[in-house]
């Protein structure tokens, strides 16, 4: 049956803009406004910056974002251009604000006289100023958010180009029913963030697309055929396709290291996060009545294997919860917790440049978070974290984030592999021998036209960005047309620190402290699918600015007695007893 067309509303792309600008005008305003540069309510309305000045000049900002979005729109690969169109649109607003509305405001006559440019120049300083802001962080969160995660984002395309023909098809099978925005999952296991505000159901974000969910079992790629089951006791059932998109991802990769599978935590989905936060809040319920100092010590110590991203977001996620709800546990001192970030190189953030990952590892350690460097995790135990060459660190939370490896379903398919398992693509994101499979994400290595060689890096950015272009590529096979290999610039990289601080670089240039956190925050945000998860991200991020962390217990828990904590042992297996993984 053919889809029927949804009408004349506004098109997907101008609520984009419109969306972006918003989120841009909101960056912008803060940032001028944090500053003393009130550019909208100072010159337009003659306001200072009290606490309701600050506000209005925010909701001013914003407004005029938003329409900055609307008529300048979005040009990809116009990063000058548009930085160019918000330094024209505030010399638009300079004249309409301080030469127009200020003087009508005062009583008086607009003349545009020379002489009440003079008057008015300094303020098209800070006009200046917020209109190239706004241009430039309308365009790289716009960017960003054409970089939806791989498999969606190739059904989403896939829908766009293809949904007006009745022939075509479009399933996903995927264990998970939700899109997952994995770079907020730090914040939800540190109870900044509710779970189901940073996922969007997969069946809401695709209308036209068949969802199964279901855990895939095989792929015959002679047959043309997966198999796949909906239930663990229910049969497996044969699904043919035409063309099929790997987007199967990666999972933890321990390395054999004794202990630590069945002992640490992980991060890479909801059920992760939301552990992590369960188990940390039992430990300091546990602790907060434990007269044994040396199990106090256990569990008061958080480790965390990994100096990557997402590492270092975690430990910094851990302290800033652990610290927020310290209040609620009057026998628990501040002096008496510990957090540990092992890691094998001898920085941090090796992703960034130097000079900014040394100013995260300066701010972290200034609070009082250990980095144990050129040091590698050779295991763990019920309440411990061993170390190659030092001691072991008594813990009973050790999260890990040092080691990914692709999905193990792709070892079973016939093709060529490289040294961690990922499947080898071409340069049109085909898998090498094929020509109806397609690779997208962390799940294949995807070789880079420009790169002497050299593959994409696994990280999300890139992933996203292939969903599109494989959905590309699928339709001109299917129309008889020519293929167009991949190519992606890396746009920016941007890492939040906790306590309001970060470190971020796009294209060459580096930010770092209140600035880059922002721009963390006002970008992905941005990124969100659908008005509503945006809105939801806002009010948890404004409540978490002036309330502490919930502490509520997400999940069922047993919390052991007194004589099995400090039992003949007085070793307890806490996670034995239901806080830690399945």
């Amino acid at each position: 049956m053919r889809v029927p067309s949804r009408g004349a509303h506004v098109s997907p792309e101008l609520r984009r803009d419109i969306v972006a600008g918003a989120l841009a005008g909101l960056l912008a305003g803060v940032v001028s406004g944090s500053a003393g540069a009130a550019a909208d309510v100072d010159g337009m309305l003659d306001l200072d910056l009290s606490a309701t000045g600050l506000v209005l000049h925010v909701l001013v900002s914003v407004a005029a974002g938003a329409v900055f979005g609307a008529v300048f729109r979005y040009q990809p690969g116009g990063y000058a251009a548009t930085i160019s169109n918000g330094l024209l649109f505030s010399l638009l607003l300079w004249a309409v604000g301080s030469l127009t509305l200020r003087p009508l405001l005062g009583g008086e006559t607009p003349t545009w006289s020379a002489d009440d440019a003079y008057v008015a120049f300094p303020t098209l300083i800070d006009h200046l100023l917020y209109g190239g802001m706004v241009g430039f962080f309308f365009y790289v969160s716009v960017a960003l958010y054409e970089r939806r995660a791989d498999g969606v984002s190739t059904a989403h395309r896939l829908e766009q180009l293809l949904w007006r023909d009745p022939s075509i098809e479009i399933t996903i099978l995927s264990h998970s029913n939700y899109l997952l925005f994995t770079p907020m999952l730090a914040e939800v296991a540190a109870s900044a963030l509710e779970p189901q505000h940073i996922s969007s159901p997969v069946r809401a974000s695709l209308l036209h697309t068949k969802f199964r969910r279901c855990e895939i079992g095989s792929i015959d790629t002679e047959a043309q055929v997966v198999t796949a089951r909906d239930s663990a006791v229910s049969e497996m059932r044969e699904m043919p396709y035409d063309h099929l998109v790997l987007a199967l991802g990666s999972v933890p990769n321990f390395f054999g290291l004794p202990g630590m599978e069945e002992h640490a935590f992980t991060l890479k989905s909801l059920d992760d996060a939301t552990r992590v936060r369960n188990h940390v809040i039992s430990q300091l319920e546990q602790s907060d009545v434990n007269p044994d100092a040396e199990e106090r010590r256990r569990q008061l110590t958080f480790v965390v294997a990994g100096g990557g991203f997402a590492g270092t977001e975690m430990i910094a996620e851990l302290f800033d919860l652990v610290h927020s709800v310290l209040r609620y546990f009057p026998s628990i001192r501040a002096d008496e917790l510990r957090f540990v970030l092992v890691h094998s190189r001898d920085r941090i953030l090796p992703e960034i440049s130097e000079g900014l990952a040394d100013y995260a590892l300066r701010k972290l350690r200034a609070r009082g978070i250990e980095f144990l460097l050129k040091a590698r995790v050779a295991g763990a135990t019920a309440d411990s974290v061993l170390v190659q060459d030092a001691p072991e660190i008594p813990t009973r939370t050790v999260v890990w984030t040092a080691g990914n490896q692709p999905n193990p379903l792709l070892a079973t398919l016939p093709c060529e592999r490289n040294r961690a398992g990922a499947v080898v693509a071409e340069s049109t994101l085909q898998l090498k021998g094929f020509t109806n499979i397609w690779v997208v994400g962390d799940c294949g290595e995807i070789p880079d036209p420009d790169g002497e060689g050299k593959a994409y890096p696994p990280t999300a950015q890139h992933a996203m960005r292939e969903g599109k272009a494989a959905a590309r590529n699928i339709v001109s096979a299917i129309q008889g047309r020519s293929l167009r290999p991949f190519r992606f610039r890396t746009l920016g990289i941007l890492v939040p620190l906790g306590r309001r601080t970060g470190v971020a670089e796009i294209r060459g240039l580096r930010f770092s402290g209140l600035l880059a956190w922002l721009m963390w925050r006002s970008l992905y945000l941005g990124l969100l699918p659908g008005v509503e998860k945006k809105v939801r991200v806002l009010f948890d991020w404004l409540i978490d600015l002036f309330f502490p962390r919930d502490i509520a217990l997400t999940a069922e828990a047993e919390t052991p007695t007194l004589s099995e904590m400090i039992g003949a042992d007085r070793r307890p297996d806490i996670r034995s007893q239901g806080q830690g993984d399945d």
